[in-house]
């Protein structure tokens, strides 16, 4: 009798864990938008009451009226197609070439003294410096773009994956050894799990980096874009434009963030850090 009280406790307590469990998992994404929803009701109650005549900062409910306008058209999901695709080819290569420049640097000295040098002075130019320089390289059509994409990816990429062979801790490389694991046992089971958290941060920097290189490129001889809808609405004068663009950005670049996250989640699990319990 003692025993199925005690059990039926346990089960109760496990119910009810999984529930808050649950609960606590739909939350946490809600209370990231208290922040924007807050700003963007106080601005449109601002406006309203006459605050401010939200000529050059226009109120949210202007912003989502255009919105609808440029989804209406078309416009909004063609510019930000265009975006998407360049972002989306920009950090496929970048990822790529910072992967693999970054691996070998961390893994060989004379790599790491050779390169990082130079690839720490060219960390710190300015996107825009390359624009000139890219265009006339590989002209004004998309190559030129994605290639500056790249560039803006690559470097994260490159510093996170190569300071993260560096800091393995090599006690646990010799504990592989003492067990006589292969080379690419070693690899898979000692190597690759105390990379990847750094990694994924790394993914996350770069393509961070990325969309904000890709207004660069999409600033000069671009047709399609957010960037070129940004532009125009500047030179057309239609602040609502320019917010919604910049809003457009915001989103997209959040959700790709987010499915970096939710794709890595499950090669992180075994992680025991403050932030899961």
């Amino acid at each position: 009798m003692t025993a199925t009280l005690d059990q039926g406790v346990a089960e109760g307590g496990a119910r009810r864990q999984s529930a808050r469990r649950g609960l606590a998992r739909w939350a946490r994404p809600g209370l990231g938008l208290v922040l924007p929803l807050g700003l963007a009701l106080s601005w449109e109650i601002a406006v309203h009451l006459g605050l401010s005549n939200g000529r050059l900062v226009p109120p949210p409910s202007v912003i989502f009226n255009t919105f609808a306008d440029l989804a209406r058209t078309g416009e909004l999901q063609e510019h930000a197609a265009a975006t998407l695709w360049r972002v989306g080819w920009g950090f496929v290569f970048g990822v790529a070439a910072g992967t693999i420049v970054g691996a070998v640097a961390g893994y060989s000295v004379l790599t790491y003294r050779l390169l990082d040098p130079t690839l720490q002075g060219l960390r710190a130019v300015p996107s825009i410096a390359w624009v000139p320089l890219f265009i006339l390289w590989f002209g004004i059509f998309e190559a030129s773009k994605i290639i500056l994409i790249a560039v803006g990816v690559f470097f994260p990429v490159y510093l996170g994956v190569m300071g993260a062979v560096l800091s393995v801790d090599r006690k646990i490389v010799e504990v592989g050894r003492a067990f006589r694991l292969s080379g690419f046992a070693m690899i898979r089971r000692i190597l690759l799990p105390a990379v990847l958290p750094a990694y994924v941060l790394a993914l996350r920097a770069g393509l961070g980096l990325g969309w904000m290189f890709v207004l660069a490129a999409e600033f000069l001889g671009a047709s399609s874009g957010l960037g070129f809808l940004l532009i125009d609405g500047q030179q057309l004068g239609k602040p609502a434009q320019i917010v919604a663009a910049i809003v457009a950005f915001a989103i997209l670049g959040k959700l790709s963030d987010w499915l970096i996250v939710l794709l890595s989640a499950p090669f992180l699990r075994w992680e025991d850090v403050v932030a899961r319990q």
